[in-house]
């Protein structure tokens, strides 16, 4: 048991942290940037997809219709947060995948995820919590020296 402990030990303690941020970096801000453009019509930035459209965003009608009667926050009108989700899902994975701000731009991911799960999903509590995880290690680590963050610290 100790020898596999070591050898694991060994084999990924040299594992880069600033690769390992910047792929939780990467696949949080994936994540919101996808659903966040399911939201909106006129713009689309997928280069994996190889979805290119720069007009200007409108928000969908079925956008509303999901805020109004599946998601449902209480307090809140659905019209506000859905506007406010979708900014939310374009602005955040730009900070974070940049590495700007990328602490509060997890902080921001985290909050999200919690009202997600609180309010709308509560039996996604699996992708909930990768989501919050990665949303905490970015939190207390920071973006890594891959990062906008990382140029403004020298």
């Amino acid at each position: 048991m100790r020898l596999i402990q070591n050898t694991t030990e060994r084999l990924f303690s040299g594992l880069p942290e600033s690769l390992v941020l910047f792929l939780a970096r990467f696949a949080l801000a994936a994540a919101f940037w996808l659903s966040g453009q399911t939201k909106i019509e006129g713009f689309a930035f997928n280069p994996f997809a190889g979805l290119y459209e720069f007009s200007w965003p409108t928000l969908k009608d079925s956008t509303l219709f999901l805020f109004e009667y599946e998601y449902a926050l209480p307090i809140i009108p659905f019209e506000l947060a859905a506007y406010l989700a979708t900014i939310a899902e374009h602005v955040l994975p730009i900070l974070l995948l940049t590495g700007l701000f990328a602490r509060l731009g997890a902080f921001g991911i985290l909050a999200m995820t919690l009202v997600i799960q609180i309010f709308v999903y509560p039996s996604a509590y699996a992708l909930h919590a990768t989501w919050a995880a990665l949303a905490l290690l970015i939190m207390s680590r920071g973006a890594g020296k891959l990062s906008l963050d990382a140029l403004s610290q020298k």
